[in-house]
């Protein structure tokens, strides 16, 4: 078994039995055989004192009786003395008769041999007494014992034991207390063949069921006193069975708190397993569900409290951790977009500079004014192009840090479109229909960066609308808003193609797939400035606009 113990870690169920078993059940079992045992011996012990007891008692009702009769003979030899004639002597002892009803008979006889006829009456029954007179006759009393013997017994109705009275010289039953034919004779059997006399001694073979004889030598009588079987099952079965009950209830009691206790000990320390186990696989939502009641110890508690913040510090840093990581993530991301826009957008206007400067530059040939002009206004327009990037660049950080610096004024929209369209880049030659131009309603905005936004939306529209469609602009108000519209004619964008515009470097057409250019920033400087501006942008894409951008502005 140690060997066992030595190879397994016993769980805390299995060692809570072990430790009750060794400590409660062992001991309580010692226990109730040593209570029994000393139980058993008093109540044998009480047995026998009473059985003792008994016989004294008996013995003391027979010593009575024998001086009360000897007592009443004397009286009545001395009142004898009186009478002088037979006649009287017998009307005399015919009265004593009359009111001692256990008198069968009272006689005076002439001499000792006549006693012998009266010898007959020593029986179960009747006891014969003779006393001598001072004449020397003999007076003779047979007494009825059916009545004496009650009053031996009286004191003892309550008590079940079997009592015999013998004869001394004869040994036959003289007087009896709850007889039966078997329990006397097996007490008679039992008694040893030398009897000690006048004193009671305990006899018998079942040391549970204590056998008692008083021998006594005057008068000549054998007291024997039985415990019966019902005594000793009320004084020590009886006893014993309650003993033994009581230890199994308490032990049951015991066992049914410990394995209450024991039960939510173990669920509560299953759910602090379960709780580590999903913590160590990464669940850090996992909470510990402790079931508290009055069997729950203070430090179980303590420990579900404890873990539980832990878990949460720990909960709050894994989010920390993967917000500080996905924004390392956006962070790389912007940098790869960063520098593949750089690589795309920016060589291309950069190798137009530097072509055509090479081209100024050169001394081997002649270049006439015309082409002079034209590839300075081409590298004129590619710098300004290249401008616009870097600037759309540079804005993005105070975008996201929210310091943008505004000086908002009222400006009219007619104003603020006309300008925008003028600034605007349109190679392709598409028709702009301005419907806002008529409109002189002021908003509240920044004048560069409100032109700004239109610029890139006007652009954004020129480049991908259709071959030959046109790019309108329209107005209507709502509340306190302007709502100036940027419409172009374009496939019907997904809808969660549409929502992921507004994020960094996002295009219409992938790395795959375009034919124009652009940043992929145009979109997320417009909706960082109008809502700056305390303005809003919507973007839509259906039949009737193919795709349209809403820009929400407050009224002057």
């Amino acid at each position: 078994m140690v060997q066992f113990f030595s190879k397994r870690r016993l769980k805390i169920a299995e060692q809570i039995i072990v430790v009750s078993f060794f400590a409660v059940l062992i001991p309580m079992t010692i226990s109730g055989f040593v209570i029994n045992n000393v139980n058993q011996q008093s109540n044998r012990a009480q047995l026998r004192a009473a059985a003792v007891m008994i016989s004294k008692i008996v013995s003391e009702e027979i010593d009575v009786f024998e001086q009360s009769i000897n007592n009443e003979l004397n009286q009545i030899i001395y009142t004898l003395d009186y009478y002088k004639n037979s006649g009287q002597e017998q009307k005399y002892l015919d009265s004593v008769i009359q009111s001692m009803p256990f008198y069968k008979e009272l006689k005076i006889v002439d001499s000792a041999e006549l006693l012998e006829q009266y010898k007959v009456y020593n029986v179960r029954d009747y006891a014969v007494f003779n006393r001598q007179l001072k004449d020397g006759r003999y007076i003779v009393a047979i007494l009825d014992l059916e009545n004496l013997k009650k009053d031996w017994f009286k004191t003892l109705t309550e008590d079940k034991r079997q009592i015999y009275i013998l004869d001394g010289r004869t040994n036959e039953l003289f007087a009896s207390s709850n007889y039966t034919a078997e329990g006397f004779n097996a007490s008679v059997a039992q008694l040893p063949k030398r009897l000690e006399e006048n004193v009671p001694v305990i006899f018998g073979k079942v040391k549970n069921k204590p056998l008692v004889y008083l021998k006594k030598t005057n008068p000549n009588a054998l007291i024997i006193v039985n415990t019966t079987e019902d005594i000793k099952k009320n004084a020590i079965d009886y006893n014993r069975d309650r003993i033994i009950l009581s230890i199994l209830i308490t032990m049951l009691a015991i066992f049914f708190v410990v394995g209450l206790y024991t039960s939510y000990l173990y669920i509560n320390i299953r759910q602090l397993f379960k709780a580590i186990i999903a913590i160590s696989k990464g669940n850090y939502a996992r909470r510990i569900r402790l079931l508290t009641n009055i069997f729950t110890p203070f430090e179980i508690v303590f420990l579900g409290t404890e873990f539980n913040r832990m878990v949460n510090q720990i909960h709050k840093s894994y989010v920390q951790i993967n917000k500080k990581n996905k924004e390392l993530k956006q962070l790389d991301e912007f940098r790869s977009n960063m520098i593949d826009t750089v690589s795309h957008e920016f060589r291309t206007p950069l190798t137009s500079i530097q072509g055509y400067t090479s081209r100024l530059l050169r001394q081997d040939i002649e270049i006439d004014e015309e082409t002079r002009q034209k590839s300075l206004k081409i590298i004129k327009r590619q710098s300004e192009r290249l401008k616009r990037m870097i600037e759309d660049l540079l804005v993005i950080p105070d975008i996201e840090g929210a310091k943008l610096n505004f000086n908002l004024i009222n400006i009219p929209i007619n104003t603020v479109i006309e300008n925008s369209i003028l600034l605007v880049k349109n190679d392709s030659g598409k028709e702009i229909i301005n419907n806002v131009q008529n409109c002189s309603t002021e908003i509240v905005a920044d004048n560069d960066r409100i032109e700004q936004v239109f610029v890139n939306l006007i652009e954004n529209a020129i480049k991908y609308s259709t071959e030959g469609s046109p790019i309108t602009l329209d107005y209507e108000t709502e509340g306190n808003k302007l709502i100036v519209s940027v419409k172009n004619e374009y496939d019907i964008i997904p809808r969660e193609k549409l929502k992921t515009l507004f994020d960094k470097f996002v295009r219409l057409d992938d790395s795959t797939t375009r034919t124009t250019r652009g940043t992929g920033l145009g979109l997320f400087i417009v909706k960082g400035l109008v809502e700056a501006m305390n303005g809003e942008i919507r973007l839509y894409s259906n039949d009737e606009c193919g795709f349209c951008v809403k820009i929400y502005m407050p009224l002057a």
